[in-house]
Protein backbone atom coordinates (compact mmCIF):
# COMPACT_ATOMS: atom_id res chain seq x y z
CA UNK A 1 0.00 0.00 0.00
CA UNK A 2 0.99 3.17 -1.26
CA UNK A 3 0.83 5.81 1.66
CA UNK A 4 -0.49 9.55 0.81
CA UNK A 5 2.68 11.71 0.28
CA UNK A 6 0.65 15.19 0.96
CA UNK A 7 -2.23 16.04 2.55
CA UNK A 8 -3.77 19.25 1.32
CA UNK A 9 -6.15 21.58 3.36
CA UNK A 10 -9.83 21.35 2.04
CA UNK A 11 -10.08 24.84 1.02
CA UNK A 12 -6.52 24.83 -0.94
CA UNK A 13 -8.60 21.34 -2.72
CA UNK A 14 -11.00 23.46 -3.55
CA UNK A 15 -9.46 26.41 -5.15
CA UNK A 16 -7.57 23.81 -7.54
CA UNK A 17 -10.36 22.66 -8.86
CA UNK A 18 -12.93 25.68 -8.64
CA UNK A 19 -9.64 27.27 -10.97
CA UNK A 20 -10.43 24.57 -13.59
CA UNK A 21 -14.23 24.85 -13.61
CA UNK A 22 -14.91 26.57 -16.62
CA UNK A 23 -18.26 28.17 -17.22
CA UNK A 24 -20.15 26.07 -19.93
CA UNK A 25 -20.47 28.06 -23.44
CA UNK A 26 -22.92 25.20 -25.28
CA UNK A 27 -26.03 26.44 -25.98
CA UNK A 28 -29.52 24.62 -26.76
CA UNK A 29 -33.36 26.33 -27.47
CA UNK A 30 -35.57 24.63 -25.29
CA UNK A 31 -39.10 25.04 -25.06
CA UNK A 32 -40.11 28.08 -22.35
CA UNK A 33 -42.25 25.15 -20.39
CA UNK A 34 -39.11 23.35 -19.74
CA UNK A 35 -36.79 26.06 -18.90
CA UNK A 36 -37.30 26.13 -15.30
CA UNK A 37 -33.68 26.78 -13.19
CA UNK A 38 -32.39 26.57 -16.82
CA UNK A 39 -29.69 29.65 -17.57
CA UNK A 40 -30.29 32.35 -20.50
CA UNK A 41 -27.96 32.15 -22.88
CA UNK A 42 -28.72 35.85 -24.44
CA UNK A 43 -30.85 39.02 -23.85
CA UNK A 44 -34.39 38.96 -24.13
CA UNK A 45 -35.55 41.89 -25.95
CA UNK A 46 -39.58 42.84 -26.19
CA UNK A 47 -40.98 42.47 -29.45
CA UNK A 48 -44.33 43.99 -27.83
CA UNK A 49 -45.66 46.20 -25.44
CA UNK A 50 -47.08 45.01 -22.13
CA UNK A 51 -50.31 45.39 -21.44
CA UNK A 52 -50.60 45.83 -25.61
CA UNK A 53 -53.24 48.11 -24.70
CA UNK A 54 -54.50 50.90 -22.03
CA UNK A 55 -56.46 48.43 -19.78
CA UNK A 56 -59.00 48.18 -16.89
CA UNK A 57 -57.01 47.84 -13.06
CA UNK A 58 -60.09 46.67 -11.43
CA UNK A 59 -64.24 46.30 -11.75
CA UNK A 60 -65.69 49.62 -12.49
CA UNK A 61 -67.00 52.11 -15.31
CA UNK A 62 -64.78 53.63 -17.80
CA UNK A 63 -65.66 57.36 -17.92
CA UNK A 64 -64.01 60.81 -18.87
CA UNK A 65 -62.48 62.28 -15.78
CA UNK A 66 -63.50 65.22 -16.45
CA UNK A 67 -67.54 64.22 -15.96
CA UNK A 68 -66.60 63.36 -12.35
CA UNK A 69 -64.46 66.40 -11.26
CA UNK A 70 -66.19 67.82 -8.12
CA UNK A 71 -68.09 64.51 -7.28
CA UNK A 72 -68.72 63.23 -3.79
CA UNK A 73 -70.76 61.14 -1.54
CA UNK A 74 -72.82 64.15 -0.92
CA UNK A 75 -72.68 65.37 -4.40
CA UNK A 76 -73.05 62.67 -6.99
CA UNK A 77 -73.39 62.60 -10.53
CA UNK A 78 -75.06 60.51 -12.97
CA UNK A 79 -73.88 59.02 -16.15
CA UNK A 80 -75.54 57.56 -19.14
CA UNK A 81 -73.84 53.72 -19.10
CA UNK A 82 -73.97 53.22 -23.19
CA UNK A 83 -72.26 49.65 -23.08
CA UNK A 84 -70.35 47.34 -21.55
CA UNK A 85 -66.54 45.98 -22.11
CA UNK A 86 -65.31 42.21 -20.53
CA UNK A 87 -61.82 41.46 -20.61
CA UNK A 88 -60.36 39.82 -24.89
CA UNK A 89 -63.16 41.80 -26.14
CA UNK A 90 -62.35 44.72 -28.78
CA UNK A 91 -64.66 47.76 -28.09
CA UNK A 92 -65.87 49.43 -30.53
CA UNK A 93 -68.10 51.92 -28.36
CA UNK A 94 -66.97 55.33 -27.61
CA UNK A 95 -67.19 57.18 -24.49
CA UNK A 96 -68.32 61.09 -24.90
CA UNK A 97 -69.39 63.65 -22.32
CA UNK A 98 -71.62 62.78 -20.06
CA UNK A 99 -71.56 58.18 -20.46
CA UNK A 100 -69.96 55.59 -18.77
CA UNK A 101 -69.10 51.83 -19.90
CA UNK A 102 -69.27 49.06 -17.52
CA UNK A 103 -66.04 47.33 -17.48
CA UNK A 104 -64.21 44.57 -16.58
CA UNK A 105 -60.22 44.23 -14.90
CA UNK A 106 -58.13 43.74 -17.84
CA UNK A 107 -60.44 44.75 -20.64
CA UNK A 108 -59.96 47.95 -23.14
CA UNK A 109 -59.94 50.68 -22.17
CA UNK A 110 -62.63 52.12 -24.57
CA UNK A 111 -62.38 55.08 -27.26
CA UNK A 112 -62.66 58.64 -25.32
CA UNK A 113 -62.34 57.48 -21.98
CA UNK A 114 -59.29 58.31 -19.76
CA UNK A 115 -59.96 56.64 -16.32
CA UNK A 116 -61.76 54.25 -14.18
CA UNK A 117 -64.42 55.01 -11.45
CA UNK A 118 -64.11 51.14 -8.90
CA UNK A 119 -67.35 49.65 -8.96
CA UNK A 120 -67.43 50.36 -5.25
CA UNK A 121 -67.80 54.06 -5.89
CA UNK A 122 -71.08 53.84 -7.72
CA UNK A 123 -74.18 52.48 -7.89
CA UNK A 124 -76.50 51.79 -10.64
CA UNK A 125 -79.74 53.99 -11.03
CA UNK A 126 -83.12 52.50 -10.67
CA UNK A 127 -83.76 52.58 -14.08
CA UNK A 128 -80.94 50.27 -15.02
CA UNK A 129 -80.07 52.62 -17.98
CA UNK A 130 -77.51 55.23 -16.10
CA UNK A 131 -75.08 54.74 -13.13
CA UNK A 132 -74.61 57.21 -10.02
CA UNK A 133 -70.66 58.19 -9.47
CA UNK A 134 -69.84 58.80 -5.94
CA UNK A 135 -65.97 60.00 -6.28
CA UNK A 136 -64.23 61.96 -8.43
CA UNK A 137 -61.15 60.31 -10.32
CA UNK A 138 -58.13 62.16 -12.09
CA UNK A 139 -56.81 61.30 -15.93
CA UNK A 140 -55.43 57.60 -15.71
CA UNK A 141 -56.85 56.47 -12.58
CA UNK A 142 -57.12 52.26 -12.43
CA UNK A 143 -55.49 52.67 -15.66
CA UNK A 144 -52.68 50.17 -16.58
CA UNK A 145 -51.20 52.22 -19.85
CA UNK A 146 -49.85 50.32 -22.55
CA UNK A 147 -46.18 49.33 -22.32
CA UNK A 148 -46.41 50.46 -18.73
CA UNK A 149 -44.93 47.07 -17.54
CA UNK A 150 -42.80 46.37 -20.37
CA UNK A 151 -42.04 48.87 -23.35
CA UNK A 152 -41.60 47.09 -26.61
CA UNK A 153 -37.15 47.20 -27.34
CA UNK A 154 -36.75 46.63 -23.62
CA UNK A 155 -34.10 44.19 -23.06
CA UNK A 156 -36.56 42.50 -20.14
CA UNK A 157 -34.09 39.45 -19.12
CA UNK A 158 -30.74 39.39 -19.16
CA UNK A 159 -28.21 36.64 -20.12
CA UNK A 160 -27.06 34.66 -17.19
CA UNK A 161 -30.36 35.23 -15.45
CA UNK A 162 -31.37 31.77 -13.73
CA UNK A 163 -35.22 31.56 -14.85
CA UNK A 164 -37.55 31.10 -12.02
CA UNK A 165 -41.28 31.67 -11.90
CA UNK A 166 -41.53 35.19 -12.51
CA UNK A 167 -38.92 35.28 -15.65
CA UNK A 168 -41.28 32.01 -17.15
CA UNK A 169 -44.04 34.27 -17.00
CA UNK A 170 -42.14 37.38 -18.05
CA UNK A 171 -41.34 35.41 -21.45
CA UNK A 172 -45.34 34.38 -21.50
CA UNK A 173 -46.53 37.80 -21.20
CA UNK A 174 -44.40 38.41 -24.48
CA UNK A 175 -45.97 35.88 -26.23
CA UNK A 176 -42.18 33.73 -26.37
CA UNK A 177 -42.64 29.80 -26.66
CA UNK A 178 -38.92 29.03 -26.96
CA UNK A 179 -35.37 30.34 -25.38
CA UNK A 180 -31.67 30.18 -25.89
CA UNK A 181 -30.05 28.32 -22.45
CA UNK A 182 -26.64 27.47 -21.53
CA UNK A 183 -26.60 23.71 -21.71
CA UNK A 184 -26.61 21.75 -18.23
CA UNK A 185 -22.82 20.08 -17.54
CA UNK A 186 -23.10 16.79 -17.56
CA UNK A 187 -21.45 14.66 -14.99
CA UNK A 188 -20.45 11.04 -15.47
CA UNK A 189 -20.80 8.65 -12.58
CA UNK A 190 -18.44 5.61 -12.32
CA UNK A 191 -19.25 3.38 -9.07
CA UNK A 192 -16.71 1.10 -8.61
CA UNK A 193 -15.52 -1.98 -6.49
CA UNK A 194 -16.88 -5.77 -7.14
CA UNK A 195 -18.94 -5.76 -4.14
CA UNK A 196 -21.50 -3.65 -5.47
CA UNK A 197 -24.71 -4.94 -6.23
CA UNK A 198 -27.38 -2.57 -8.51
CA UNK A 199 -30.14 -1.75 -6.40
CA UNK A 200 -33.11 -4.37 -7.30
CA UNK A 201 -30.92 -7.15 -7.95
CA UNK A 202 -30.16 -10.20 -5.35
CA UNK A 203 -27.75 -9.33 -2.62
CA UNK A 204 -25.50 -11.87 -1.95
CA UNK A 205 -23.55 -12.59 1.08
CA UNK A 206 -20.15 -9.90 1.44
CA UNK A 207 -22.02 -8.20 -0.75
CA UNK A 208 -23.57 -4.34 -0.80
CA UNK A 209 -25.69 -2.14 -2.88
CA UNK A 210 -25.07 1.11 -4.25
CA UNK A 211 -25.14 3.77 -2.70
CA UNK A 212 -23.32 6.85 -4.14
CA UNK A 213 -24.32 6.09 -7.83
CA UNK A 214 -28.06 7.75 -6.47
CA UNK A 215 -26.65 10.21 -3.76
CA UNK A 216 -24.06 11.85 -6.21
CA UNK A 217 -26.57 11.89 -9.15
CA UNK A 218 -29.86 13.17 -6.73
CA UNK A 219 -26.95 16.11 -5.91
CA UNK A 220 -25.79 16.65 -9.85
CA UNK A 221 -29.90 16.87 -10.89
CA UNK A 222 -30.37 19.97 -7.67
CA UNK A 223 -27.56 21.77 -8.93
CA UNK A 224 -28.26 22.01 -12.67
CA UNK A 225 -26.55 19.20 -14.26
CA UNK A 226 -27.37 15.64 -15.74
CA UNK A 227 -25.81 12.53 -14.23
CA UNK A 228 -24.28 10.55 -16.84
CA UNK A 229 -24.26 7.15 -15.13
CA UNK A 230 -21.91 4.65 -15.82
CA UNK A 231 -22.65 0.62 -15.45
CA UNK A 232 -20.54 -0.64 -12.43
CA UNK A 233 -16.85 -0.80 -13.05
CA UNK A 234 -14.66 -3.74 -10.87
CA UNK A 235 -11.43 -3.31 -9.66
CA UNK A 236 -9.15 -4.14 -12.94
CA UNK A 237 -6.67 -1.80 -14.02
CA UNK A 238 -8.19 -1.98 -17.66
CA UNK A 239 -11.77 -1.94 -16.80
CA UNK A 240 -11.30 1.56 -15.07
CA UNK A 241 -9.24 2.89 -18.04
CA UNK A 242 -11.78 2.10 -20.31
CA UNK A 243 -14.51 3.76 -18.52
CA UNK A 244 -12.62 6.77 -17.96
CA UNK A 245 -12.09 7.17 -21.54
CA UNK A 246 -15.45 6.25 -22.32
CA UNK A 247 -16.51 9.01 -20.27
CA UNK A 248 -14.33 11.92 -21.27
CA UNK A 249 -16.00 11.76 -24.56
CA UNK A 250 -19.26 12.59 -23.05
CA UNK A 251 -19.13 14.36 -20.22
CA UNK A 252 -17.72 17.46 -18.98
CA UNK A 253 -16.76 16.05 -15.27
CA UNK A 254 -16.26 12.77 -14.52
CA UNK A 255 -16.46 11.16 -10.86
CA UNK A 256 -15.28 7.65 -9.71
CA UNK A 257 -16.64 6.60 -6.43
CA UNK A 258 -14.37 3.96 -4.88
CA UNK A 259 -10.93 3.50 -6.02
CA UNK A 260 -9.15 6.31 -4.25
CA UNK A 261 -7.77 4.48 -0.88
CA UNK A 262 -4.56 3.02 -0.62
CA UNK A 263 -5.63 -0.62 -0.98
CA UNK A 264 -3.56 -3.30 -2.90
CA UNK A 265 -6.88 -3.04 -6.03
CA UNK A 266 -7.03 0.50 -5.71
CA UNK A 267 -5.68 1.37 -9.36
CA UNK A 268 -6.79 5.43 -9.84
CA UNK A 269 -3.66 7.13 -8.80
CA UNK A 270 -2.17 5.00 -11.26
CA UNK A 271 -4.93 6.06 -14.10
CA UNK A 272 -4.87 9.43 -13.14
CA UNK A 273 -1.29 10.16 -13.08
CA UNK A 274 -0.57 8.69 -16.38
CA UNK A 275 -3.28 10.48 -18.39
CA UNK A 276 -3.75 13.74 -17.16
CA UNK A 277 -2.20 16.34 -14.04
CA UNK A 278 -3.17 14.88 -10.49
CA UNK A 279 -3.97 18.03 -8.78
CA UNK A 280 -4.30 16.20 -5.29
CA UNK A 281 -4.38 12.97 -3.95
CA UNK A 282 -5.22 13.33 0.04
CA UNK A 283 -7.51 16.21 1.95
CA UNK A 284 -7.32 17.27 5.41
CA UNK A 285 -10.89 16.10 5.68
CA UNK A 286 -12.35 14.06 7.89
CA UNK A 287 -14.92 12.20 6.45
CA UNK A 288 -12.83 12.54 2.75
CA UNK A 289 -8.96 11.99 3.14
CA UNK A 290 -8.61 9.92 0.18
CA UNK A 291 -10.36 12.25 -2.47
CA UNK A 292 -8.56 12.69 -5.57
CA UNK A 293 -8.25 15.23 -8.37
CA UNK A 294 -6.73 15.62 -11.82
CA UNK A 295 -6.90 17.40 -14.57
CA UNK A 296 -7.50 14.68 -18.21
CA UNK A 297 -8.32 16.34 -21.77
CA UNK A 298 -8.85 19.65 -20.07
CA UNK A 299 -11.61 18.11 -18.21
CA UNK A 300 -11.80 17.66 -13.90
CA UNK A 301 -11.69 13.92 -12.94
CA UNK A 302 -12.35 13.14 -9.14
CA UNK A 303 -12.18 9.88 -7.12
CA UNK A 304 -14.42 10.37 -3.50
CA UNK A 305 -14.03 7.57 -1.25
CA UNK A 306 -16.26 4.66 -1.31
CA UNK A 307 -18.06 4.94 1.94
CA UNK A 308 -21.79 6.66 1.47
CA UNK A 309 -21.14 9.13 4.07
CA UNK A 310 -17.55 10.38 2.87
CA UNK A 311 -19.00 10.44 -0.60
CA UNK A 312 -21.85 12.51 -0.23
CA UNK A 313 -19.65 15.25 2.16
CA UNK A 314 -17.58 15.39 -0.55
CA UNK A 315 -20.34 16.06 -3.15
CA UNK A 316 -21.31 18.48 -0.36
CA UNK A 317 -18.22 20.28 -0.27
CA UNK A 318 -16.28 19.93 -3.43
CA UNK A 319 -18.65 19.02 -6.57
CA UNK A 320 -21.68 21.32 -6.00
CA UNK A 321 -19.35 24.47 -6.20
CA UNK A 322 -17.82 23.22 -9.04
CA UNK A 323 -20.99 22.20 -10.72
CA UNK A 324 -22.55 25.27 -10.54
CA UNK A 325 -19.55 27.38 -11.48
CA UNK A 326 -19.41 24.83 -14.66
CA UNK A 327 -23.23 25.49 -14.95
CA UNK A 328 -23.20 29.49 -14.66
CA UNK A 329 -25.60 28.87 -11.28
CA UNK A 330 -25.28 31.36 -8.54
CA UNK A 331 -23.36 29.85 -5.62
CA UNK A 332 -25.26 28.03 -2.82
CA UNK A 333 -25.99 30.10 0.11
CA UNK A 334 -25.97 27.76 2.83
CA UNK A 335 -28.58 29.14 5.25
CA UNK A 336 -26.81 28.80 8.95
CA UNK A 337 -28.07 28.54 12.61
CA UNK A 338 -26.02 29.50 15.34
CA UNK A 339 -26.50 26.58 17.76
CA UNK A 340 -25.10 25.53 21.61
CA UNK A 341 -23.03 21.93 20.73
CA UNK A 342 -25.85 18.91 22.76
CA UNK A 343 -22.94 17.23 23.63
CA UNK A 344 -19.06 16.73 23.97
CA UNK A 345 -17.24 16.31 20.42
CA UNK A 346 -13.82 14.86 20.14
CA UNK A 347 -12.19 15.55 16.70
CA UNK A 348 -8.71 13.98 14.86
CA UNK A 349 -6.03 16.98 15.03
CA UNK A 350 -4.89 18.44 11.69
CA UNK A 351 -8.27 17.51 9.61
CA UNK A 352 -11.19 19.35 9.40
CA UNK A 353 -13.96 17.46 10.33
CA UNK A 354 -17.70 17.76 8.67
CA UNK A 355 -20.13 16.47 11.35
CA UNK A 356 -23.60 15.98 10.49
CA UNK A 357 -26.24 17.51 13.10
CA UNK A 358 -29.51 17.50 13.97
CA UNK A 359 -31.04 19.98 16.14
CA UNK A 360 -33.18 20.35 18.68
CA UNK A 361 -34.59 22.77 21.20
CA UNK A 362 -31.58 25.01 19.50
CA UNK A 363 -29.48 22.21 20.68
CA UNK A 364 -26.93 20.26 18.05
CA UNK A 365 -26.55 17.25 18.02
CA UNK A 366 -24.06 14.82 16.53
CA UNK A 367 -25.47 12.35 14.06
CA UNK A 368 -22.52 10.64 12.80
CA UNK A 369 -22.38 6.78 13.03
CA UNK A 370 -19.59 5.95 10.40
CA UNK A 371 -18.46 6.90 6.80
CA UNK A 372 -20.26 3.57 5.61
CA UNK A 373 -22.92 4.36 7.17
CA UNK A 374 -25.88 6.21 4.84
CA UNK A 375 -28.25 7.56 8.04
CA UNK A 376 -25.39 9.14 9.48
CA UNK A 377 -26.45 11.87 6.48
CA UNK A 378 -30.29 11.08 5.98
CA UNK A 379 -30.83 11.90 9.86
CA UNK A 380 -29.03 14.91 9.33
CA UNK A 381 -30.56 18.43 9.25
CA UNK A 382 -26.98 20.30 8.36
CA UNK A 383 -23.18 20.21 9.23
CA UNK A 384 -20.36 21.72 11.69
CA UNK A 385 -17.12 22.31 10.50
CA UNK A 386 -15.06 21.79 13.15
CA UNK A 387 -11.22 23.62 12.00
CA UNK A 388 -8.15 21.13 11.80
CA UNK A 389 -6.67 23.25 14.87
CA UNK A 390 -9.68 21.75 17.30
CA UNK A 391 -9.92 18.61 18.68
CA UNK A 392 -12.59 19.07 21.39
CA UNK A 393 -15.92 20.78 21.11
CA UNK A 394 -17.68 21.03 24.97
CA UNK A 395 -21.06 20.32 25.73
CA UNK A 396 -22.79 24.08 25.65
CA UNK A 397 -20.27 25.60 23.10
CA UNK A 398 -21.50 28.00 20.48
CA UNK A 399 -21.57 26.40 17.04
CA UNK A 400 -22.23 27.23 13.63
CA UNK A 401 -24.80 25.01 11.45
CA UNK A 402 -24.63 24.88 7.76
CA UNK A 403 -28.38 23.82 7.10
CA UNK A 404 -29.15 20.91 4.15
CA UNK A 405 -32.23 20.79 4.60
CA UNK A 406 -34.88 24.23 4.55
Amino acid sequence: MRPFKRLISPDEALKLIMSYAKPIEDKEEIEVLAALNRVLAEDVNASIDVPPFDRAAEDGYAVRAEDTFGVSRTNPKRLRIVGKVLAGEDPKIKVTEGTAVEIATGAVIPEGANAVVPVEETELDDDGKHVIIYKAVHPGFDVSKKGEDISKGDIVLRRGTVLGPPQIGVLAALGITRVMVYRKPKVAVIPTGDELVNPGEPLPRGKIYDVNTYTLSSVILENGGIPVIVERVPDDLSDLRNALERSLKEADVVIFSGGSSVGVRDFLLDIFSERGEVLFHGVKLKPGKPTLAAIIDGKLVMGFPGYPTSCLSNAYYFLVPVLRKIARLPERKWRTLRCKMGHRITSTLGRMQILPVKIENSLAFSVFKESGAITSLSNAEGFVFIPEDVDLIDKGDDVEVYMIRD
